[in-house]
């Protein structure tokens, strides 16, 4: 399969569709982590994407599987694990779907620490390690979307049909776009807008493993479902107050913790 992703690479390089933080939000996330890489990892990233930026191919990922052939990676982008579980528990959940190679990986929490090790490997070529790159800048913009990490029956929220503003949509669709938008921001905008980290965040952020980034996402689903437990559910801009910080965060810390791991990979 990666051989056939080697052959698409130069095909996708503009943005396709909004799925999971969108192009918006997956861009803004991609630039806050150019903003906080180390000199080695920034040279190496730019050593490994050429003339590509990690803005521009962080939606790659996304438009790579709307492509038939490639409908393996579709489960890459998202986790879906029983509702009500502890970290203990959560942690043991995620452990279990991951499977050693060659077998693909099973979700994004697999995909995620593939991809981590395939950058790190010194046996992977100059395309494979590409790959692995575009596939770890998308990836952790979606582990820190909470309905990625949302429940198997009703596909993360994809299947609860709300109003948006006068709109009908799905739950999921609100987070994966409608919030992100809301304010205006066009990428650099809404990167200069958020990223205002202190100095023992961006330390904590990035001391934790991508285990607690996902458990964080599974936690926020809870006051999310919530939101939408009684239908017909009508959402205006009373929604955004509410829920607007929770997005924001979410994609600070995406970057955040993206660049800590490009700097971990590249610096050692």
């Amino acid at each position: 399969m990666f051989r056939k992703i080697v052959v698409l690479l130069a095909l996708f390089c503009a943005p396709y569709s909004l799925l999971a933080w969108g192009v918006l939000g997956h861009r803004a996330v991609a630039r806050i982590a150019e903003n906080h890489l180390s000199p080695t990892a920034k040279r190496e990233v730019a050593r490994i994407l050429g003339r590509e930026t990690m803005p521009l191919v962080s939606t790659w990922a996304d438009e790579l599987r709307n492509d038939p052939q490639f409908k393996e990676t579709a489960p890459w982008h998202y986790v879906n694990v029983p509702t009500g579980l502890d970290y203990t528990a959560f942690a043991a959940q995620l452990k279990a779907t991951v499977q050693p190679a060659p077998a693909l990986p099973a979700n994004a929490y697999a995909a995620l620490l593939q991809m981590r090790q395939d950058l790190k490997d010194p046996k992977k070529t100059a395309d494979e390690k590409r790959i692995a790159l575009k596939f770890l800048i998308h990836l952790v913009g979606d582990v820190h979307q909470p309905l990625h990490l949302g429940r198997l029956e009703d596909k993360g929220g994809n299947t609860i049909q709300v109003n948006w503003r006068g709109r009908d949509t799905n739950l999921h669709s609100i987070w994966d776009g409608d919030l992100v938008e809301y304010p205006g921001f066009t990428f650099t905008e809404m990167t200069a807008a958020y990223d205002h980290p202190t100095s023992t965040q961006v330390k904590e952020w990035q001391k934790s493993d991508p285990t607690a980034w996902l458990f964080e996402s599974y936690q926020l689903c809870s006051p999310i479902y919530a939101s939408a437990a009684t239908p017909p559910t009508k959402f205006d801009w009373h929604f955004y107050p509410t829920f607007g910080p929770t997005v924001e965060d979410q994609i600070l810390k995406a970057g955040i913790r993206l660049a800590g791991m490009l700097n971990e990979v590249f610096d050692k």
